[in-house]
């Protein structure tokens, strides 16, 4: 089973505001956007997430070769007991997913 960061360019997450992050897949090539969009199942990444398939967003960009997710915090970025203030962690999750 191959892992998502090696068919990848990229993957990164960042805030999408205070209350939602959102993880970009780069895929570089048609090729592995193809192969990515076809092993990524939104319900996968939901359950990867811990989010309800209905709230998880999915954006297959294919004039870019990019797949983007996005999907609510869960907690208010700034909160106390938020520990990513900038959302940066949550792309090692999808990275790592094996297909």
């Amino acid at each position: 089973m191959t892992q998502v960061s090696e068919i990848a360019y990229k993957v990164r997450s960042k805030n999408a505001g205070p209350f939602w992050v959102t993880v970009d897949i780069f895929c570089g090539t048609p090729e592995a956007f193809a192969r990515l969009r076809e092993g990524l199942k939104t319900e996968t990444v939901a359950a990867l997430y811990h989010q309800p398939t209905q709230l998880l967003k999915r954006f297959d960009i294919a004039d870019l070769n990019v797949i983007k997710f996005s999907f609510p915090r869960p907690v208010i970025q700034g909160h106390r007991s938020d520990r990513d203030m900038h959302g940066a962690q949550w792309a090692t999750l999808l990275a790592e997913m094996r297909l």
